[in-house]
Parts: structure tokens; sequence; C-alpha cells
């Protein structure tokens, strides 16, 4: 990964989006006087994501769209996986579930063939939410699980956040909102302590986990089991797998 792209990819996860802006915008002027389509790329796809966290999943999209192309006519493969990742991630916002699963399946097929196992697994942790509100509970379980497995395994210790906001979204599913404040408690902290905010596809499943909790529990129960997970040590929680009551 270049300088630029740990460095516009960082300000994005502390949440500074006039940040990503400004670092985009200098870098598409400059990439394109030096023909420098990577760049290019990568501040374009910054820009989408910007702006799917402002809720413009068409000019997200749009964005998106413009930096594959750009991948493209550079022939570069590696340069097309992360606009496909924002196009997967739009779709899915957008309700376009049986879309954003094909556009997810082919995005995990190309990081294979890459060899970028960390995204493979990251892609697969997307995937599983996407089945989860296709109604395939068991599939999203295994995905999560295996999701979750890789993340402790290998270390991605910046994604353990993210295996918080997936036990959630299950345990919500499962109907267990109890288990669900807990988790996005869990979840939550987790983020803060990484000094990060979560990426705009897991803020929103953060947000509708949430309304169900307060919606089933109360505001006061919601808030002894969400207070309840913020004391939780994130590692120890959620490495091992836990098993959820499933509801019929």
């Amino acid at each position: 990964m270049s300088d630029f792209a740990e460095q516009i990819r960082d300000t994005f996860r502390r949440g500074d989006s006039d940040g990503v802006v400004r670092l985009a915008e200098a870098e598409i002027a400059r990439a394109r006087v030096a023909g420098d389509p990577a760049g290019e790329v990568e501040a374009l796809y910054s820009l989408a994501r910007v702006a799917a966290r402002g809720g413009d999943l068409e000019e997200s999209r749009r964005l998106a769209s413009a930096a594959l192309d750009v991948a493209v006519r550079a022939g570069d493969r590696r340069l097309e996986e992360r606009p496909r990742h924002v196009l997967a991630a739009v779709t899915r916002m957008s309700g376009d579930l049986v879309a954003a699963r094909g556009l997810y399946e082919a995005s995990i097929a190309l990081n294979e063939e890459l060899g970028h196992a960390e995204t493979v697994t990251t892609e697969t942790h997307n995937l599983a939410f996407t089945e989860l509100h296709l109604g395939d509970l068991d599939r999203a379980r295994e995905l999560f699980a295996r999701s979750r497995e890789a993340v402790f395994a290998r270390g991605y210790d910046a994604f353990v956040p993210y295996v918080g906001v997936g036990a959630a979204a299950l345990a919500s599913a499962e109907r267990d909102h109890a288990r669900a404040a807990r988790m996005l408690g869990l979840a939550e902290s987790a983020f803060a302590a990484a000094g990060q905010v979560p990426d705009p596809d897991d803020a929103e499943e953060l947000r509708r986990i949430r309304d169900a909790a307060v919606a089933a529990l109360g505001p006061d129960g919601f808030a002894t089991e969400h207070d309840a997970g913020t004391a939780l040590d994130p590692v120890s929680e959620l490495s091992s797998a836990r098993r959820t009551r499933t509801v019929d």
C-alpha cells in the first residue's frame, strides 16, 4: 500500500471526512498530471466512501464507478479491488441484496485471485450481512464464523470491532436483543479504543441493531445491557465460537 493510501484510509477511519476530501482532491489533480492511475483510483475510492458515509449512495456509486473505469483502463486487476468493494457496499445499503450478493462473491473471487487473504476475510463478513438480510440465517452464521475465525487466527486486529458488529447483528436477527445490546456496546467501545469510526455500511447495521434493541428492551433495559457490553474484552468475548439461541 502506498503512503498516500495509508494516510487517506487512516484519515477516513478517524472519521475526518473533510480531511479525506482535501487529500483526495489534491491527489486526483496530481495523479492525472503524472499519469498515475493508482493514485487516482485511491482518491476516487476515498471520495466514494465519504459520499456513502454522508448518505449520498448515488454519488458514492458514481465515484466508485469512475474509479473502476480508471482501473480497467489501466489494465491492472489490483486497482479494481477497492472500487468493486464500494460498489458492493453501496448496492447492499441501497437494498438490492441479490445484486449485492453477486458483487460480494465476485469481490471475494478477485481477492482470492490476487492473494489478498485479509480482504477475503472482510468481504466474507460483508457477504454474511447480505445473507442475513436475505433471511438465510444458517448461511450468515457460517460466513460470520468463517470471518471471525480468520480474524483471530491471523491477527487481523483492526477488524476486531467489526466482528462485534457481526455478533450484534446475528443476535438481533435471532431476537436475542439483550445480547445484541451487549455486543453493540462491545463493538462501539472497541471502535472508540481503536480511535476509529465504523465504515458506512457497518454504521447502518449498528443503527438498525440499536433501534430494534431499544424497541424490544425499552430505553432503560437497553442501557443496562449496552453498558455491560462496554465492559467486555472483545478478544476474549469474540475469539471463541459462541452459539446464540435460535428463536423460531
